[in-house]
């Protein structure tokens, strides 16, 4: 098992996943006919992921295993809606083990490779635009609305609760994005939430393929959140904040979205995800960001 899937022994439930996790990998092998290639190996890692080959077809293909939870619940679904346009194919699951079979990407890297900002963010808005799409009539993923309030009922929990670690005004600004716009939403579809340079790859089918998705029914201006904040290093730097103001000008442009809108939920995700440890802390890198986006 790769090692960095060892930090879920310490999260509710992680250990008996990883306990099971052998048996999960060789039933999925059995049930698709697949034979086993290498592991993807990262330092911290979300779900067990390896390249696999389809016996019968010779067909290369990625296993992916999720530890069960949330936010990972409904990504085969919204990568069947998405219908491989600007997505990676999903090529089977099973739900009552939270295994997908993929298609892969081949060479597979990441956007985070492409060293041009500009190029990054233009590439990342072109696959924004071909996954978006209403959601089905019928459909189980959550909304952005319900997430929202669940986000600021937290959110303002573990704030007073770790002592109020940064401004009171910053957090008003990210309660009140999650209250009004959240009630105040047009033309939903189905977001990926989770969109980065690691989500996005380069292929063979198309030049670039979305990975991971997290989604939700939700605007599309709230789908740049993770994207206005991405390569935090770079924005951490002297000149971060003109690298950040650049990508909402270029997503502006290439989207056609609502910068305020853009900058009010890229306040309100940056503080919602950057609660860690089981709430335990803040991530002084998401409140950074949050603060940029304040200040834009």
């Amino acid at each position: 098992m790769p090692a960095g899937l060892a930090w879920w022994r310490s999260q509710p439930g992680g250990a008996a996943w990883l306990a099971a996790l052998p048996r999960l990998v060789e039933a999925a092998l059995d049930r698709w006919s697949l034979r086993l290639g290498a592991v993807f190996e990262a330092p911290q890692m979300i779900a067990f992921v390896a390249a696999v080959q389809v016996e019968a077809t010779a067909t290369p293909a990625v296993l992916k295993i999720n530890m069960p939870h949330p936010e990972s619940e409904h990504e085969a679904a919204a990568l069947a809606h998405w219908e491989g346009r600007g997505a990676v194919q999903l090529l089977a699951s099973e739900p009552r083990e939270h295994a997908l079979l993929l298609e892969r990407c081949l060479p597979g890297t990441p956007l985070w490779e492409v060293d041009d900002d500009v190029a990054a963010t233009r590439i990342a808005a072109a696959a924004l635009r071909r996954v978006w799409r209403p959601p089905p009539d019928v459909h189980a993923f959550a909304s952005l609305e319900s997430e929202a309030r669940r986000w600021g009922d937290e959110l303002l929990r573990a704030y007073e609760r770790l002592g109020r670690p940064f401004e009171r005004s910053l957090l008003d600004t990210a309660l009140a994005a999650l209250r009004e716009l959240a009630a105040d939403q047009a033309d939903l579809v189905v977001v990926h939430q989770d969109l980065h340079g690691g989500n996005v790859l380069r292929a063979e089918r198309e030049p670039w393929l979305i990975i991971d998705p997290k989604p939700l029914v939700g605007e599309r201006a709230f789908d740049v959140a993770s994207l206005l904040r991405d390569r935090r290093n770079m924005l951490l730097r002297p000149g971060g904040a003109s690298l950040m103001y650049r990508r909402f000008d270029i997503l502006v442009d290439e989207l056609g979205l609502d910068r305020e809108r853009m900058r009010l939920w890229g306040i309100a995700h940056a503080l919602a995800w950057g609660v860690e440890d089981g709430g335990e802390q803040f991530d002084l890198e998401h409140v950074h960001v949050a603060r940029l986006l304040a200040d834009a």
